[in-house]
């Protein structure tokens, strides 16, 4: 069994969790890869409950990426099946045929069909996944199911996370009291074109599978879809939003419906606060940094100026040797590809601004820009000065510890 990694020093602490009527989770060993700790999780859903997903941009996503998006037309879903250690890509019909034996015996176990079983796997690419461990591990699993058992299914869908994710909100929706609870996993090969990662958020609200996809879909631009870690993006990534109905709140038909403007609210706060985790627990990360881009063309050329700023590791190594090298923030703006003038450019680090009109700032003083690079939260502001578009990207610092975890990853 590999050493454990040490915790992330900007590791997030797992909050009070509370239930969410209609959803029972459960997770167990099954020694799919990992030995002496859980990797395999369920959770089961009441009758009726709805879903939402997006799923991975990759042109070579794994098989259970395939199935969860074809059982998503179904628009119900009455189970969840994930494995940590193996990501089931790249492994042919043996892959597919992975999905269907878990599916079909879960389905049983469920007492539902198979397309109302979403599946997610997270993991090495490219060996194939026993269907037989997971199968065999169902039956005792499912017994053991509980409304209580979140924190279980935090730590039981782990790989190279350094603390488990999860995070809960508590609103109402017309003066009905409604929970929206959900977790994630993210460490490695993060980078925004959907979710870059695993989520499963569940809510006891009722509401139709349309009004949950385009609040999802909201949700994650400004959240899943705006941090990167090492600029990769997995073949793996989905983010699934359940609703089971057990609130009894009124149906909205419409997701930009007044009443929904609390759950719409608190949904965003939840998937930005789980995003935040998986750049906290960047693979080496000792440094969280947030990008702001203002002064663009337009939102996503903003958005393609930050990522570039957040993707560079030229920028990334320089903070994490706490270096307030500006250049190397210029250097990134200028090879984005998008409109930019380094005669309207402003840089400013930590809310000091070092540069103004294609120069340094006349009488700059690094001194707090030097104690803002000491801290582990570091912000870079990039004001384009061209029209008003704008937006925010979180990444964090490229240490040593990357290369560490990344070149022994399959030993």
């Amino acid at each position: 069994m590999a050493k454990p990694l040490p915790v992330s020093p900007l590791a997030s602490p797992l909050p009070a969790l509370g239930v969410v009527a209609g959803v029972r989770l459960g997770a167990v060993a099954a020694g799919i890869r990992y030995q002496g700790r859980t990797d395999l999780v369920v959770a089961e859903f009441a009758e009726g409950t709805t879903v939402a997903g997006v799923f991975t941009q990759s042109k070579c996503p794994g098989a259970p990426v395939d199935w969860s998006r074809t059982a998503l037309k179904g628009r119900s879903a009455r189970a969840l099946v994930v494995n940590a250690g193996n990501a089931n890509v790249f492994t042919g019909r043996a892959g597919v045929e992975t999905c269907r034996a878990t599916a079909e015996a879960e389905a049983r176990l469920a007492s539902c069909a198979m397309h109302e079983v979403f599946l997610a796997s997270t993991g090495v690419i490219g060996e194939v996944l026993p269907a037989d461990r997971i199968t065999k591990a169902l039956p005792k699993l499912h017994g053991a199911l509980s409304e209580t058992g979140w924190e279980d299914a935090a730590r039981g869908i782990m790989t190279t996370d350094t603390f488990p994710k999860a995070a809960v909100r508590m609103i109402e929706i017309d003066g009905v009291p409604v929970t929206i609870q959900g977790i994630a996993k993210g460490s490695g090969m993060i980078a925004p074109d959907m979710a870059t990662m695993l989520g499963f958020i569940a809510t006891d609200a009722a509401l139709a599978s349309a009004v949950l996809q385009t609040l999802l879909v909201k949700g994650v631009s400004g959240s899943f879809n705006a941090i990167t870690v090492d600029s990769d993006t997995s073949t793996s990534d989905m983010v699934l939003l359940f609703a089971t109905g057990a609130a009894g709140n009124r149906a909205i038909p419409d997701a930009d419906d007044p009443a929904l403007a609390a759950f719409r609210e608190a949904l965003n706060s939840l998937l930005l606060e789980l995003a935040l985790m998986v750049v906290r627990d960047g693979e080496g990360a000792n440094k969280q940094i947030k990008i702001m881009v203002s002064g663009a063309v337009s939102d996503v050329s903003a958005r393609e100026v930050a990522k570039a700023i957040a993707n560079s590791p030229l920028v990334k190594t320089a903070v994490a040797g706490e270096d307030a090298n500006w250049g190397r923030v210029v250097m990134a703006v200028g090879k984005s590809g998008e409109p930019a003038d380094r005669d309207t450019l402003t840089v400013a680090i930590g809310g000091v601004t070092i540069a103004r009109d294609g120069t340094v700032v006349e009488g700059y003083d690094e001194t707090p820009v030097v104690a803002h690079m000491r801290g582990q939260e570091i912000e870079i502001a990039v004001d384009l000065g061209l029209s008003t578009g704008a937006a925010t990207m979180w990444s964090c610092d490229l240490t040593h510890g990357y290369i560490d975890i990344n070149g022994s990853y399959r030993s």
